[in-house]
């Protein structure tokens, strides 16, 4: 089994915050920590969903639960709850993921020298 990232104590953090607990009625995925484990994973390595290791389960499971959550908010209330106690252990900002705009590469449309 891959090694988890979250610890139990974030996870007692996040988890009344997300989808497919026992108190939500239907039919919901089976684990939303290993689904939320898969989410970091992708997020970490950059690779895409078909490259997600079979022991998360299967990519298309999670790649089409994936929008239920983002339009169910909960990334955002996710996020909310964690910002609340940052550390910014890992916080590091880095210029090489921008994007240039056209104008800073020198590229039709940009500034021009008038006289």
């Amino acid at each position: 089994m891959t090694r988890r990232v979250l610890t139990d104590v974030q996870w007692a953090i996040m988890e009344p915050h997300c989808l497919g607990k026992k108190s939500d009625p239907g039919q919901t995925g089976r684990d939303p920590r290993l689904f939320v484990e898969a989410v970091i994973w992708i997020v970490r390595t950059g690779a895409q969903w078909r490259e997600l290791p079979a022991e998360f389960g299967h990519w298309n499971s999670i790649f089409k639960r994936f929008p239920r959550w983002i339009k169910q908010d909960v990334f955002y209330r996710l996020f909310r709850v964690l910002a609340v106690d940052a550390d910014f252990d890992y916080t590091m900002i880095d210029g090489t993921i921008m994007k240039v705009h056209r104008s800073g590469q020198y590229a039709k449309g940009g500034l021009k020298a008038r006289l």
